[in-house]
């Protein structure tokens, strides 16, 4: 099967230099350049109150993009399990689905930041969080169906049945999996699986397929689900374009870091800046290791690295957009990908 390509992409902002309304009108073009250039999906995830990652909820991003896009499908990517009732969400994501005349993708992932539970549900560990995905994906899934009675540790409902109905039966629900029990969860549902290795390299990428694979060997009943890499990618044509571009993944990465941690602070959205000293102190995101470890290089280094991924059975590469880079620097790094990089896999 040939692999697909996507885009994962939202507003991000590291100070207020450049407003909210321009970088919508970014995405928004970033998002007309992948449609045109043929590529699969639009992912957008669910953030609260960070400038880091500006999407408080993914469908309206979608149902905005839906208005001004044709064939482009429409991936939430992810929203956060514990922070939806499921018949909010499968109401939601028929409405999305209803108004992109059957483009939603629905990824599900458990959530990443102690900043976020800390704030909308106190008290949520990140263990409680995956139990309250597992239980709400078959209740989305039942609900879409209809007339649906749910009696579960976290949420009890007499019979329902989602409104509005959705035009994809069923819509595709996809589960972000890094554990081997969040993958066998999400083969045994019939789901496909979102991977990242984030900027642990190559190897990394092999070591989620394995997972992955894994799970498909235990459940020989189900049809193997599609499998999806998400990757921040970067292409240029010069080593200190590509080299430039690595530091900016580093920002990136250190301050997915101090986010991630949710220990330093933070002020009108905005977290405590990374100083030299973080720099110094985490070699492992040093601009080599970034030019080494994430898809960054040349259109013929990306398409080989593409192709290995492709081999291993990945059915769809996403570009993680989001980066510290300047928007003419991604415009034109997706504009390389397009234009280089995908015909190869035509």
């Amino acid at each position: 099967m040939t692999m697909k390509f996507s885009l994962f992409a939202h507003i991000e902002r590291y100070d207020n230099s450049v407003s909210h309304k321009q970088l919508l009108d970014e995405l928004t073009e970033f998002t007309l350049m992948a449609e045109a250039g043929g590529m699969e999906t639009i992912w957008i995830g669910e953030h609260h109150a960070m400038e880091y990652t500006v999407a408080p909820n993914p469908f309206i991003n979608l149902a905005y993009l839906a208005a001004k896009t044709t064939k482009i499908r429409l991936g939430t990517g992810n929203v956060i399990a514990p922070f939806w009732h499921p018949i909010r969400l499968a109401g939601e994501a028929a409405l999305c689905d209803l108004t992109s005349n059957g483009r939603l993708d629905l990824g599900i992932a458990r959530g990443a930041y102690m900043f976020e539970y800390e704030r909308i549900m106190p008290g949520l560990d990140a263990m409680e969080a995956g139990l309250r995905m597992r239980e709400l994906v078959p209740a989305v899934q039942q609900l879409l169906i209809g007339n649906y009675t749910h009696d579960g540790e976290y949420w009890k409902f007499p019979e329902t049945t989602a409104v509005p109905t959705a035009i994809q039966k069923p819509i595709p629900i996809w589960i972000a999996a890094r554990d081997p029990h969040t993958h066998d969860f999400a083969v045994a549902t019939g789901c496909n699986v979102q991977v990242t290795p984030l900027a642990n390299g190559d190897e990394e990428v092999a070591n989620l397929m394995e997972k992955f694979n894994t799970a498909c060997a235990a459940h020989p009943e189900v049809p193997r689900p599609k499998l999806m890499l998400l990757m921040h990618t970067y292409v240029a044509k010069t080593e200190a374009e590509l080299m430039k571009g690595s530091a900016a993944l580093q920002k990136f990465f250190l301050y997915f870091g101090k986010w991630f941690k949710a220990e330093a602070p933070i002020k009108d959205g905005f977290i405590e800046p990374i100083t030299q000293a973080e720099i110094d102190a985490q070699p492992n995101l040093a601009p080599e290791v970034m030019r080494k470890n994430c898809l960054v290089g040349t259109p013929a280094e990306v398409i080989a690295r593409l192709k290995s991924y492709e081999e291993m059975g990945y059915t769809q590469f996403s570009i993680w957009l989001d980066s510290a880079m300047s928007y003419e620097e991604k415009r034109d790094s997706l504009r390389l990908f397009i234009d280089e990089v995908m015909p190869a896999f035509s």
